[in-house]
């Protein structure tokens, strides 16, 4: 594989099954680069970006404990798309710099994988991947699992999916797409081993739909 084509992106609504599909790519091989995980330790008490959360959003923005206080900042930023965008400057550029740090680790050969919620939202992410992977299921699959998972209202559900690109969005920048519509984890590895194959061993492999 050429460099770029070893850079995969990972992406997929909220409730997708996103991370299942990145612990199984792991488990073959590859080098996860977990963005949301990068994101919640920059906003971790003394994280990189709680100064400057602190000074753009006021100190409300901030737990006691000197974390981003999640739950006050999700009600306000996914109701005011400015303050969102103003939450996205301070965070992105931090995570972009932290996952190249992240990816430089990977051995020659290895398959590096950007896990990135909103790849196809930010619109930053697809140059730097050589293919990008959506994860894609049902809308109401999704909040059956959110409000499983989550046990949050519909209103925030709402808010939420709603600041989310469309299915058909991601699937138009998608390279393959494997559809999580409830199958068991035998039936999802075995998708994900049979992408793992073509994109491994093809330059310029057709798009796929799993």
């Amino acid at each position: 594989m050429g460099l770029n084509q070893r850079r995969w992106g990972l992406t997929g609504g909220i409730a997708s099954g996103k991370s299942s599909v990145a612990a199984a790519l792991q488990r073959r091989g590859a080098l996860i680069v977990d963005t949301d995980r990068i994101a919640h330790a920059l906003t971790a008490p003394g994280g990189a970006a709680i100064a400057a959360i602190a000074a753009t959003f006021g100190p409300q923005a901030i737990t006691a404990e000197g974390a981003l206080d999640r739950p006050h900042m999700r009600a306000r930023v996914f109701a005011d798309a400015p303050q969102r965008q103003r939450l996205e400057q301070i965070l992105h550029p931090l995570i972009e710099l932290e996952a190249e740090r992240q990816a430089a680790q990977a051995a020659h050969t290895q398959p590096v994988v950007f896990d990135v919620p909103l790849l196809v939202e930010t619109g930053r992410w697809r140059a730097r991947v050589g293919r990008v992977l959506v994860v894609d299921c049902s809308q109401e699959l999704q909040r059956a699992r959110i409000r499983q998972r989550n046990g949050w209202d519909e209103a925030t559900i709402d808010r939420i999916l709603s600041s989310q690109a469309r299915r058909e969005q991601r699937r138009a920048c998608a390279d393959a797409v494997i559809v999580n519509d409830g199958s068991d984890m035998t039936t999802l590895d075995a998708m994900i081993g049979t992408l793992w194959d073509v994109w491994c061993n093809s330059m310029n492999p057709a798009n796929v739909l799993l």
